[in-house]
């Protein structure tokens, strides 16, 4: 049984590539790791609580290891404080750390370039999958989720608060990666076949960031 750090967004992609490392098995998951923005306590780009990133752990089952990052942070900075929580997983025998990553190779290799040099290895369990093949199967196992943040320079501002489903899929604009890899959108999942129960939530308002992404609050209910 392999142990291994899981880069947690708290999304769509976290989840399903999650779901697919425990279904193939040999896999121990040792924690998720989750950079969150201080003064905001939020999910670095998602957008979404801390408290309901916990809840997402405990209803997974699994350690939650929270990476604190500056606002605007830049790459020296966040690179800095990750490699510090790596190398505690490193210390305690994690040689791997999985991500949910679909098919941007510049993507990768960063992330890979920066585990070279602690020794580490990247795991891309979703990796060349066709990306509306990988968001209808999210749906079909049951999966919910909502989006919480949207780019309005590839998105429109009415997505934001939206649930991923098939009237969602059917709606996205010709061009738009069904699974935002572009970064179009970004979701928070609350249901699913890795959960043991549902994370409650509701909507609170919308709000406009940086004149550029579209955000919908989600309030621990």
């Amino acid at each position: 049984m392999e142990r291994i750090l899981f880069a947690w967004s708290g999304g769509k992609d976290s989840a399903l590539a999650l779901y697919t490392l425990l279904q193939a098995g040999g896999y121990e998951v040792a924690g998720l790791l989750t950079t969150v923005t201080e003064g905001y306590e939020r999910i670095s780009m998602h957008g979404v609580r801390l408290p309901l990133l916990q809840r997402q752990a405990e209803a997974l089952g699994l350690a939650l290891e929270v990476v604190w990052i500056p606002q605007q942070c830049d790459n020296g900075e966040y690179e800095r404080r990750m490699r510090e929580a790596l190398e505690r997983y490193l210390a305690a025998g994690v040689r791997t750390v999985a991500f949910g990553d679909i098919h941007l190779q510049e993507v990768r290799a960063y992330r890979e370039r920066n585990l070279a040099r602690l020794h580490m290895r990247a795991l891309f369990p979703l990796w060349g999958k066709a990306p509306a093949d990988l968001i209808q199967q999210f749906i079909a196992l049951g999966f919910r989720a909502v989006i919480t943040c949207v780019d309005t320079t590839m998105l429109g501002k009415e997505f934001a608060g939206r649930e991923v489903d098939p009237q969602l899929l059917a709606e996205l604009p010709a061009g738009i990666d069904p699974c935002a890899e572009n970064g179009e959108f970004h979701s928070f999942v609350y249901a699913g076949p890795i959960f043991h129960r549902p994370i409650p939530f509701v909507r609170g308002e919308r709000v406009l960031r940086e004149n550029r992404f579209y955000y919908c609050d989600l309030l621990p209910a």
